[in-house]
């Protein structure tokens, strides 16, 4: 089996910064592309940042020039570094990585993490 555990989420005062982290464990050949989710209330699940295995990113027009997507491949880890955090921020977050096992890829998700931020 594959999981997807995240971490690095909490409360944050509008302005401040938090780093989330989503670590692949289990039976895992090669992942290629890896992403965040977010989801606020009341609102439909929305990409924020994706990096493939090469390393090329994409972002959401929402979070250019605030978020960072990375990876470490050698520790089947993704970070998504927030930096200038806004109330609009505020979701759960959810990692996505699409994940090749023996010779077929399979799309495994996180089970959230919170994070809130005051204005």
């Amino acid at each position: 089996q594959v999981q997807l555990v995240e971490s690095g989420g909490g409360l944050v005062q509008a302005g401040g910064s938090l780093r989330l982290s989503c670590a692949a464990s289990g039976s895992i050949f090669s992942i290629n592309a890896m992403g965040w989710y977010r989801q606020a209330p009341g609102k439909q699940r929305e990409s924020v940042a994706s990096i493939t295995s090469g390393g090329s990113t994409n972002y959401a027009t929402s979070v250019k020039g605030r978020f960072t997507i990375s990876r470490d491949n050698a520790k089947n880890t993704v970070y998504l570094q927030m930096n200038s955090l806004k109330p609009e921020d505020t979701a759960v977050y959810y990692c996505n990585a699409e994940i090749v096992r023996t010779v077929i890829a399979y799309n495994y998700w996180g089970q959230g993490t919170q994070v809130t931020v005051s204005s």
